[in-house]
């Protein structure tokens, strides 16, 4: 649709160009070079915890980041509500609907605490997440995280069943438990009235769930532990929620965010802002992972925020080339209400803020999934973000709430050269930092930074914080 543009060159981004042109910029591979790696392995790269070392599996990231309290010994899986062909044994679609808002914490409600005839030792907890997803763990005596899903990962694939990864007792037991788990999720699930319903109104009905990524908890020295700061993180979508936990980082709650395209994300800018700059005593309420309560933040406040958006890589994977541009200058408008509130705070306060800005991983919109190429990287202090884009224009951006774009069907961007010839205008030159001043895949390769592994994030950024404070 873009011609030999990606959605990011396309995009009218003043925000994203601001930073870039504020600061130094290069291209990072999340892992490693050549690798399509998964949100919760490049998480744990780009925060310092090399996933060779600590990755046990994504579903207990999910699990936890949905609410359900993990214990060592337990296992859980990151999980699909899909659509199976039961005389066929075919997954026709690993997503029932990824617009299941409504019926999924119904269905979750209905499997959670299900009993297993055949291994009545063993308790289930399922937790709804969002869209098509939840969360599934299995707690009791001898179980492994080392056996492989029930998910084909494609669609029109027979449904697997669960294998062992090693020769232990312990794997091929746990695979014949999640095998009855998985026949008496869609045994309960078929019965279920709210699929008859979809199935009259000619709907994909839930009738399996797809059990992948089997996980323990991981336990791994603490983020604060490790990088001497005190960590908050913004994420709707579970399995980083989940992540986030088991490294320590408090997550934050913000109305309207959801980690989907109904998502707020002006609340996720207000939730990190108002947790980055409450003074002493007073820090936003936390997310309690297997309770459903909160718990006031740290005393001593936040040092750290982490502002995690799902919905572009959603429009990657859903082949959105138009809503991919569009929700990037979505994406890019959140930023500068975010620039305002802590430009704000800086200014009446004894606080100063740096702004960074990278992809977990690539997902062009011509593949559909994730890919191995490096993403664009930029790192710049608040007060050069500000003296490029001016002081008033900062302070004037509104702050109201706003929702993802609506895209028609035939939309194109039919005035891209006039965006591209504006973009242009607006910073013809670095302000500081390196020779960068746009924000994209092409341009982040002449920043003075390079092209570095995710691994090394963390310490560019301190690196940096040290260099300018």
């Amino acid at each position: 649709m873009f011609g030999y543009k990606t959605p990011l060159q396309v995009a009218n981004t003043p925000n994203l160009d601001a930073i870039a042109t504020a600061g130094v910029n290069g291209l990072m591979d999340p892992v490693e070079v050549g690798f399509a790696c998964g949100s919760d392995t490049a998480h744990l790269s780009l925060l310092g915890y090399d996933p060779r070392v600590y990755y046990r599996g994504r579903g207990a990231f999910e699990s936890m980041g949905a609410g359900l309290a993990m214990s060592p010994g337990d296992i859980a899986f990151k999980s699909n509500f899909a659509t199976l062909d039961e005389k066929t044994g075919v997954v026709v679609s690993r997503r029932a609907d990824r617009h299941f808002e409504e019926e999924g914490p119904i269905l979750c409600a209905a499997l959670d605490g299900m009993k297993l005839p055949s291994f009545p030792e063993y308790e289930v907890r399922v937790r709804y997440a969002t869209e098509h997803r939840c969360g599934v763990v299995v707690k009791g005596p001898n179980l492994s995280g080392n056996i492989s899903g029930t998910d084909p990962l494609k669609d029109n694939r027979l449904l697997l069943q669960a294998e062992a990864l090693d020769d232990s007792n312990e794997a091929k037991h746990t695979a014949a438990v999640v095998n009855e788990l998985s026949k008496e999720i869609t045994r309960i699930l078929v019965a279920q009235p709210i699929n008859a319903k979809r199935a009259a109104e000619g709907k994909n009905i839930a009738n399996v769930v797809l059990l992948r990524g089997c996980g323990i908890r991981i336990e791994v020295p603490q983020f604060e532990k490790v990088h001497g700061l005190r960590p908050c993180m913004v994420a709707p979508t579970k399995i980083i929620a989940g992540l986030g936990m088991s490294l320590g980082i408090d997550i934050l709650e913000a109305p309207g965010a959801t980690g989907d395209y109904r998502t707020l994300l002006s609340s996720k800018a207000t939730a990190i802002a108002r947790a980055l700059s409450a003074p002493l005593q007073s820090c936003p309420s936390v997310f309690v992972p297997g309770e459903d309560e909160h718990k006031p933040g740290q005393a001593d406040g936040y040092d750290f925020g982490f502002l995690h958006i799902k919905a572009i890589d959603d429009a990657g994977h859903d082949k959105a080339s138009m809503f991919k541009a569009k929700g990037l200058e979505a994406v890019d408008r959140a930023i500068g209400q975010l620039a305002r509130l802590l430009w704000e705070a800086e200014t009446t306060g004894a606080f100063q803020y740096y702004l960074c800005v990278t992809g977990d991983h690539s997902t062009p919109v011509e593949y559909g999934d994730h890919s191995f190429e490096p993403v664009p990287f930029a790192l710049c202090s608040l007060k050069d973000f500000v003296a490029t884009v001016g002081g008033d224009s900062v302070l004037s951006t509104p702050l109201d709430p706003f929702p993802l774009p609506t895209i028609q069907a035939g939309q194109e961007f039919v005035d891209d050269l006039l965006k591209q010839e504006e973009k242009r205008n607006k910073h013809s030159e670095a302000f500081k930092g390196d020779t960068v001043f746009e924000f994209n895949e092409i341009t982040a390769a002449r920043g003075c930074l390079g092209r570095f592994a995710g691994g090394e994030m963390m310490g560019i950024i301190k690196a940096f914080l040290k260099l300018e404070s």
